[in-house]
């Protein structure tokens, strides 16, 4: 997101980044259309690999649990979660570390989408 800096079209008058679960009232079908897409979204990610669509190129293992927490809306214990993801042989090790960081830098990692191709796999966390 802080790459993306949302733009009001021109039936807004203003546009922000909310939580999921702190919506204002949204206008027409909004609302329904949000559900609908939350709710498709927590089916798909189970089955395809779109939460690697959502993240940076280049991502921390903390990264992508946490995006599946959030659009899963539940807690993911790390050590199964870590070796799921990384059993699956779908990540890249790219050899890197964080930049700029407080904590100790983690290992950056990149989905390796030529591998998913040539898999069957199940992201049921």
């Amino acid at each position: 997101m802080d790459n993306f800096s949302p733009k009001a079209g021109d039936d807004a008058a203003k546009t922000a980044w909310f939580s999921i679960n702190n919506l204002p009232k949204l206008a027409f079908d909004h609302q329904k259309i949000i559900e609908m897409a939350l709710m498709r979204l927590r089916g798909k990610i189970r089955y395809e690999p779109i939460g690697f669509e959502l993240l940076p190129t280049k991502f921390t293992l903390t990264e992508l649990q946490k995006l599946y927490e959030a659009i899963l809306e539940k807690e993911i214990d790390k050590r199964n979660f870590r070796k799921k993801i990384l059993g699956s042989n779908l990540l890249l090790d790219l050899n890197e570390k964080q930049k700029g960081v407080a904590h100790k830098p983690a290992k950056l990692y990149k989905f390796d989408h030529e591998q998913y191709l040539n898999t069957s796999l199940n992201f049921e966390l």
